[in-house]
């Protein structure tokens, strides 16, 4: 490691008491917003919540140091419970284990093979839809904590969004979520009422994590099981954290190692997989609290990992004591100052196209609550509404002259698989005239499709008796119809 990657890395840990106690205090808030999710998760996935709640502490400290994008909170959720809920059900938690491990290595292969690249296909369009799916389907798991229950719920849940949106006006040295879980807390404490509680959500840990191995054979028919799942899990985990680092990128207006998250990751859910966890991924809910209440550096993801443990090993019996109605008013604002707001704008300002597509990310998201889905959906519209707009830029233009009874076709533009057929039908195969040129100086040949389909052009003009001459064909071009379009005759 150079003398400059070193001074990054010291930054990316904080290099003032300031910016270390806001990380600190961020963290934490972080960490009470990871409970009720993974938790919720664990449930999707058919494990117990403390099957979540171990691998995302041993994600947060692991990824803390390993991962390419500094102040993000991953852990056990997301859409990764989802594609695990199938394998528990038919397998049991030991091929969940075995997957987990299996995940973890794709997932650093992936890294190491630098396929963070495919994230230059997701346009912003992708990514605003994917910000304001998550942020309703934040505010829409908080719904069911809301059904059923007494007004001394609501009444909760709205002094706690008081305390967060009025107590930053007076001061920010404490950030308001960590305030108003304290504070309604000491309330329930003080004045019973029918509350529901985090111990309501299910069991939590009453240990530190122990290093296991998942008993299962070890055949091939055991790698047959698990390996399409693993191979799910990895790629779901990686386009959720990568779409997290790239909305973190945009929040802080900083830069982070796409690669790095990458195998990060995969070293992080390795050791999930050996302490018995679920795999996880990055969290954007709460990677995008950690931001809003300061946190900035790699200190806040490790505090968010190490606080969890605290609270759920040693202090255990105070964190089953906090009302659920807390946890909702967090994730209440979470929801609300993830959602892009200024889209409602932008849908009527921006290209129909743009924002079909941003709108087609929401709805497919919110209609599966999942994101990877939601976000394929908006990048295969993306493709098909950027192929239809370069093919309408390809143009064929001819000019014929009587003397050399010669016709002249001048091609200008992209010619690819989806412009070829077009390209094709722009030549007249009937023409009589003796000699035909074909002028490429302004186009170009993408795939072996527009090979084909110039290929077909020349080959039925011959056919016919007339010579075919091509001029103008840049080298990219004239090397793909060498290798791929034997029957052509490139002319000077």
């Amino acid at each position: 490691m150079n003398t400059q990657s070193i001074s990054r890395y010291r930054a990316e840990w904080g290099t003032s008491l300031g910016d270390i106690r806001r990380d600190i205090l961020a963290g934490m808030v972080g960490t009470f917003a990871l409970i009720p999710e993974v938790i919720a998760f664990s449930f999707v996935a058919g494990v117990d919540p403390e099957v979540g709640l171990y691998a995302s502490f041993v994600i947060g400290i692991v990824i803390a140091f390993a991962g390419g994008r500094p102040a993000m909170i991953s852990g056990a959720a997301g859409s990764v419970a989802l594609v695990a809920a199938a394998l528990v059900r038919a397998h049991g938690l030991d091929y969940l284990l075995a997957a987990t491990l299996m995940a973890g290595a794709f997932q650093v292969i992936f890294g190491l093979a630098r396929l963070d690249v495919l994230m230059r296909f997701v346009s912003r369009s992708v990514r605003t839809g994917f910000v304001n799916a998550l942020a309703i389907l934040i505010f829409s798991a908080q719904v069911p904590q809301m059904l059923g229950v007494t007004w001394h719920t609501y009444a909760m849940i709205a002094l706690g969004l008081v305390i967060i949106y009025l107590l930053p006006r007076v001061s920010k040295a404490i950030p308001s979520p960590l305030i108003c879980i304290v504070v309604l807390t000491v309330i329930s404490f003080l004045v019973p009422m029918p509350l529901h509680t985090v111990a309501d959500l299910g069991k939590l840990p009453s240990s530190l994590p122990n290093l296991v191995l998942p008993h299962v054979p070890l055949t091939w028919a055991t790698l047959g099981i698990i390996a399409p799942y693993a191979l799910a899990m990895a790629v779901v985990g990686l386009l959720e954290s990568m779409m997290t680092a790239t909305v973190v990128d945009d929040l802080t207006d900083t830069t982070s190692s796409k690669a790095r998250e990458c195998t990060g990751l995969g070293i992080a859910n390795i050791a999930v997989g050996l302490f018995g966890g679920i795999a996880g991924c990055g969290m954007i809910g709460q990677t995008v609290g950690n931001i809003r209440y300061g946190g900035r550096g790699r200190l806040s993801t490790l505090v968010a990992g190490l606080f969890l443990l605290i609270l759920m090993v040693l202090l255990r019996p105070w964190v089953a004591r906090v009302p659920v109605a807390a946890l909702v008013a967090i994730m209440i604002m979470v929801s609300v100052s993830t959602f892009n707001w200024a889209s409602f704008k932008d849908v009527v300002r921006h290209p129909k196209v743009s924002s079909i597509v941003m709108l087609a990310t929401v709805v497919v998201t919110v209609a599966t609550h999942d994101l990877a889905a939601g976000v394929v959906v908006g990048v295969l519209l993306s493709g098909v509404f950027f192929a239809f707009k370069v093919m309408g830029l390809m143009r064929v233009t001819s000019r014929y002259d009587q003397a050399t009874d010669t016709r002249t076709y001048t091609v200008a533009g992209q010619v690819f698989f989806a412009s070829a057929d077009m390209f094709a039908d722009q030549f007249d195969l009937r023409d009589m005239a003796r000699n035909v040129v074909i002028d490429l100086s302004a186009a170009h040949l993408w795939d072996i499709t527009a090979v084909g389909a110039l290929e077909t052009v020349v080959t039925k003009m011959r056919r016919h008796g007339t010579r075919v001459d091509l001029v103008g064909l840049n080298a990219a071009s004239a090397t793909l119809v060498d290798r791929h379009g034997p029957a052509i005759q490139a002319g000077g």
